[in-house]
């Protein structure tokens, strides 16, 4: 089966893949959009028209970032929230506040390769619970707002650290399994491309798509922290490299009513049968299989209520 391609690359900036789009009448979230890629991915749908805001933990340091996105696009209409996503209630306060359509969310923020095993205030692993159960609950708390939205849009970064570890589901927070770094990274990660597989299965009818994305090694604060890892990535991405991927899934036509897939390089990835000790790149299959995103979705509610 071919694979979906698009005249983008490596190299894309996110400004060269929001050229021409016109997003004036459209709101957007961006979680972690108070730095990294979260930031230039923000400043990219501003730029285009979209009324941004920024979803984090330290409002007031983000404050400056929405101001100067707003300086940087001309555009006024860019916010900043607060949002925990280790924690539930967190999440669940900013989802009860929330009023109107969104039309595009970007599941960004994340944690990454946390060296001891640390565990979020409802109980779940913090990898597990940051990067995967807070935006999980984040996107079904606002299923209403973006089923308004008529066409709305949901990106799940993921990483190719998923190629780490299924999602363990008999032992989701490390009670018997030992901890390790980049296992349990790679747990959370493949959730997150699991998230976006059952969103489009389950809201398609609801003109609700959702993709993952690897947005490749990126020089940023998340990737300070290496061990474990005996080679590193070969070529890392500027910032505007990085953020490429989310904007074209978050906003270009090229994507209208395509769901459920695992882009890398702004182009669909391929399936690997083995992990790569080179850092090409590719997805697992357990991170796009069906079944796993519906047993996963059902756990998740479950976790959640």
């Amino acid at each position: 089966m071919s694979r979906f391609t698009t005249p983008f690359g490596f190299e894309t900036t996110a400004d060269e893949i929001i050229q021409k789009i016109d997003l004036r009448g459209k709101t957007a979230i961006v979680t972690g959009g108070g730095g990294g890629i979260g930031t230039e991915t923000a400043r990219a749908l501003a730029s285009a028209g979209a009324a941004v805001t920024l979803a984090v933990r330290r409002v007031q340091a983000s404050e400056p970032v929405a101001a100067d996105i707003s300086r940087a696009t001309g555009n006024p209409s860019v916010s900043v929230r607060h949002l925990d996503l280790a924690d539930l209630n967190s999440v669940k306060a900013f989802t009860g506040e929330w009023s109107g359509p969104v039309h595009i969310l970007v599941n960004n923020a994340g944690i990454m390769a946390v060296p001891e095993l640390q565990k979020t205030p409802q109980g779940f692993e913090l990898q597990f619970g940051t990067n995967f159960l807070g935006h999980f609950a984040l996107t079904a708390g606002l299923h209403k707002a973006l089923a308004a939205a008529q066409g709305a849009r949901v990106v799940s970064v993921s990483s190719s650290g998923h190629l780490f570890s299924p999602v363990i589901f008999d032992d989701l927070n490390f009670d018997f399994i030992p901890y390790t770094p980049f296992g349990a990274y790679g747990q959370s990660k493949t959730a997150s491309a699991l998230l976006a597989v059952a969103v489009t299965r389950r809201w398609a009818d609801d003109g609700i798509c959702a993709n993952a994305l690897h947005p490749g090694a990126i020089a940023t604060g998340l990737q300070k922290y290496t061990g474990g890892l005996k080679t590193p990535p070969p070529l890392r991405k500027t910032v505007p490299q990085g953020a490429a991927t989310s904007v074209l899934l978050a906003a270009s036509p090229l994507l209208d009513g395509i769901g459920g897939l695992y882009f890398e390089d702004c182009n669909e990835a391929r399936q690997v049968a083995k992990r790569p000790t080179d850092f090409t790149g590719g997805y697992a299959p357990y991170a796009l299989d069906p079944e796993n995103a519906e047993r996963l979705w059902e756990t998740a509610l479950e976790l959640t209520a």
